[in-house]
């Protein structure tokens, strides 16, 4: 009995996921010329093929009643995003320019200068070895601590140690004691 049920999960799934090949371009265009933004039509796609998933109903209509199915679904997944959008409070982008302009981080030069560090320590990173790049984005990125990383990349915690020290004098070859770049060629 186990068996059969998990037959007919896999055999709705195949079929959502061929009427999600067939319909959802057609689908996705309709609810695009409904919506404002392209990651709100995107969610209502998703809502609607989650929807199918769930049903009990589809796998029992025939091809032309799942497509009907399947728009009329579209079609109330819009609706509701429309009367949602009627109670989300909205403000003028006039009140908040002063906000956007005042922080003089934000301006476009200093995001230019920010994303051209950034590429340089990206470069540098990958410079390092493999087992470096894992250590330092198993400790940045993740959070964990030398124990922990030790236990993943199969090494000793002094081990670990020495490689993210060893890496994060490497990054710090990057810039000199002013904060600019250094100019030995790294």
């Amino acid at each position: 009995m186990q068996l059969f049920k998990q037959q007919i999960n896999l055999d709705h799934k195949a079929l959502v996921a061929e009427l999600y090949t067939r319909y959802a371009p057609a689908i996705m265009m309709y609810i695009r010329r409904q919506v404002l933004s392209q990651e709100d039509a995107e969610d209502i796609l998703l809502e609607v093929f989650t929807v199918a998933l769930e049903s009990k109903l589809l796998g029992k209509l025939n091809e032309y009643k799942r497509k009907g199915w399947l728009w009329s679904v579209a079609h109330n997944k819009v609706m509701d995003h429309h009367r949602r959008a009627k109670h989300r409070t909205h403000t003028n982008l006039e009140d908040v320019v002063e906000d956007l302009l005042g922080d003089e981080m934000d301006a476009p030069e200093f995001v230019a200068l920010r994303n051209e560090a950034h590429a340089q320590v990206r470069e540098r990173l990958l410079s390092l070895s493999e087992v470096q790049q894992e250590v330092v984005r198993l400790r940045f990125a993740h959070g964990l601590r030398s124990p922990e990383i030790a236990t993943l990349v199969n090494k000793s915690e002094a081990a670990v140690r020495v490689m993210l020290s060893r890496a994060l004098n490497s990054l710090r070859g990057i810039y000199n004691m002013d904060g600019e770049e250094t100019h030995d060629g790294r």
